[in-house]
């Protein structure tokens, strides 16, 4: 059985990583033949500057050198300097295999500079670029430390290759003194420059003629996210709920032997004690290879980065203690919010389910994270908290800590309580709130009383922060929601956009352990996070993003629901009681912007579908094997992705997570 699913308004994502603008890719047929090494291709920057922190609308355009530094620039705070260059590539060949782009910079002075390549988001001309109105800076995707005078830093900006077409960098620092590189004004004519290599196929036999892909507009995702500051000047607000217990590394290790990979992953891990389930967790962070230095600080300050890029306006940190590594990591998450983004904050969500703290005792945590410039704080000054499961303690023991913060920290708390029960708890606490919140469900099933709960707060003078969610499945737990793909992600951002919530928590950031992650993994790339990125903006904005670029998502689980696995794991996930019904599906989400059609293997056999401009939802029946799509408009193929996960018999655990891809990145 095919359905189909027409929605009325466009809908795109995005998370800010490189201002990564690609025209005229193209995609060719097979060619046999051997692999010969063709000359390199010297791409001088098109346009560079840097921005400056302590002199946020001045612009350097004309000057001859680019300058990087540290959030505590030679000694003073808040004066961190970043660099802007954007090159033009042309001349990569269809067929062309192994390419590699190398970033090269030279130095105007030796300092002890540690320098990062990122991508960014947003338009940028480098005579108007200031820092008070900077393009989105994205995750590191190359570092180098250490710069010698009139000598060259080459950069591995590889992973941001897509074709022929416009690619900016942003170039910082996180530690070291001030980095100083020649500028395209400098007259040493050693500014930067984007290197690219790649082998060619000698060909032997005829090409099988493909369609060609282009793209008109920059940037792989379906809509152009608005300025950081233009989201942030809404008063709706999203935050994301970040869970300390799984950082992006629990041991500075490369990804394949860190203790995700051995002990998390592996149904053997930790002495065998998750064996019985298949393991605690079927997701991790993205893994990444050692850091030198803080590596604790450096993965919080990506953590901060990734989701400021993606439009999140900050954390709702879930404190589980008030000492040990969780707290530890609470602070340093706090720190990092401080040092790499002034504008992001942190929401302090006291955990009732973990906690045992007398209301003194909070208190006093909770002072030391509002003494923090990254604390959220409304207009009047007041201090947002919003603990989890607030009612296991009544609303006079939350009276009492509010006092407490008050009359001994000088400190104006707004309370915004996280219920499990709120309708059972809103009258009681009513009047010692500023606003209220549930935890919410993670099924389509469960998602019909947001209309009313935003009512009712409303009605009673409140906000509402409404959770917005993709899945939920625990092995520890023997307990899963059926999300049905990406309907359950969809319906909870567009009940929030049209019930006129005022805040939305995206539950979770990053708590693997119930499969609830946003986070960029390796089963969801950025796919999620960035179609939020698209609903967020609607929500600030008023209005749905353009769709500019045509974009596609492919998600599907890797086994049927009923699946067994082969692998020992005797404790299997059921349904929730009240979920939506378990379907074996596989769901492409399009962002067209016109009418085009669709093309899909589907466990190896071959799809098509006539697709309409806007967002669409297209639903197949899962089968074993690859699933892939590509779109096409007049012969040229517009968009394409392959899934690298294949749907299996007899998988070995049992994994009912969504996977999801994204054409766009």
């Amino acid at each position: 059985m095919i359905s189909q699913v027409r929605l009325g308004k466009g809908v795109a994502l995005s998370v800010g990583v490189l201002l990564l603008a690609i025209s005229g890719a193209t995609a060719a047929g097979a060619v046999t033949g051997t692999a010969a090494v063709a000359s390199p291709i010297t791409v001088e920057t098109a346009k560079d500057t840097y921005l400056s922190q302590d002199a946020p609308t001045r612009t350097h355009e004309t000057y001859t050198w680019l300058s990087v530094c540290a959030a505590t620039c030679d000694g003073k705070a808040e004066s961190e300097r970043r660099a802007l260059a954007s090159f033009t590539v042309s001349g990569v060949p269809s067929g062309a295999k192994n390419v590699k782009l190398s970033l090269e910079v030279t130095a105007a002075r030796t300092t002890d500079t540690t320098i990062a390549a990122s991508k960014v988001t947003g338009s940028w001309a480098a005579a108007t670029a200031n820092w008070a109105d900077k393009p989105t800076f994205g995750p590191a995707i190359a570092t180098a430390k250490g710069l010698v005078k009139d000598e060259t830093k080459k950069l591995d900006v590889t992973s941001a290759y897509t074709g022929n077409g416009t690619y900016a960098f942003g170039l910082s620092s996180s530690a070291g003194a001030q980095g100083v590189l020649h500028s395209s004004h400098s007259t040493t004519g050693k500014g930067p420059r984007l290197v690219v290599t790649y082998t060619t196929a000698t060909a032997t036999a005829t090409p099988t003629p493909t369609p060609t892909a282009t793209s008109a507009a920059t940037g792989p995702l379906p809509f152009d996210l608005p300025a950081k500051s233009t989201l942030r000047a809404s008063a709706k607000k999203v935050f994301a709920h970040y869970f300390t217990p799984y950082p992006i590394s629990l041991d500075n290790k490369e990804g394949s032997v860190d203790y995700y990979a051995k002990n998390y992953l592996n149904p053997a891990g930790e002495s065998g004690k998750h064996a019985a389930y298949g393991g605690l967790l079927r997701d991790r962070p993205k893994p990444r290879a050692a850091l030198s230095g803080d590596y604790q600080l450096q993965d919080m300050e990506t953590e901060v980065k990734t989701a400021a890029a993606a439009g999140i306006d900050g954390f709702t940190v879930d404190m589980l203690s008030l000492t040990s590594a969780n707290w530890t990591r609470l602070k340093l998450l706090v720190k990092a919010a401080e040092t790499v983004d002034t504008g992001f904050t942190i929401v302090p969500m006291p955990d009732m389910t973990s906690l045992s703290a007398d209301a003194a005792t909070l208190a006093a945590s909770l002072a030391e994270l509002a003494a923090s410039k990254s604390s959220y704080r409304l207009p009047d000054g007041r201090v947002v908290v919003s603990p989890f499961k607030a009612e296991a303690k009544t609303a006079a023991w939350w009276a009492d800590l509010i006092d407490i913060m008050n009359t001994k920290y000088g400190i104006k708390v707004a309370l915004v309580p996280t219920f499990l029960n709120f309708s059972a708890n809103a009258s009681a606490f009513a009047p010692i709130s500023y606003g209220f919140s549930n935890w919410g469900n993670r099924s389509p099933a469960g998602q019909t009383g947001i209309a009313s709960n935003i009512k009712k707060a409303h009605d009673l003078g409140k906000i509402w922060m409404q959770p917005v969610s993709v899945q939920d499945e625990r092995p520890n737990q023997s307990i899963y929601d059926e999300a049905l793909n990406t309907q359950n992600l969809r319906t909870t951002w567009e009940g929030s956009i049209n019930n006129s919530a005022d805040w939305v928590q995206l539950t979770t950031w990053n708590d693997f352990s119930e499969g609830t992650q946003f986070t960029p993994s390796p089963h969801n790339d950025s796919s999620y996070l960035d179609i939020s990125s698209y609903y967020l903006t609607w929500l600030k904005t008023g209005k749905a993003p353009a769709i500019v670029r045509d974009t596609v998502y492919l998600t599907h689980r890797t086994q049927l629901a009923a699946a067994k696995p082969t692998g020992g794991q005797t404790k299997l996930m059921a349904p929730r009681s009240g979920t939506s019904t378990p379907r074996d599906s596989v769901e492409i989400l399009s962002f067209l912007t016109g009418a085009a059609t669709v093309n899909a293997t589907i466990g190896g056999t071959a799809k098509t579908y006539a697709a309409a401009a806007g967002l669409q939802a297209q639903l197949y029946p899962l089968a074993n094997g690859t699933n892939k799509v590509s779109v096409v408009r007049s012969g040229t193929t517009t968009a394409t992705v392959t899934s690298p996960w294949t749907v299996v018999a007899a998988p070995v655990v049992q994994d009912l997570q969504y996977h999801a891809v994204s054409s766009g990145r």
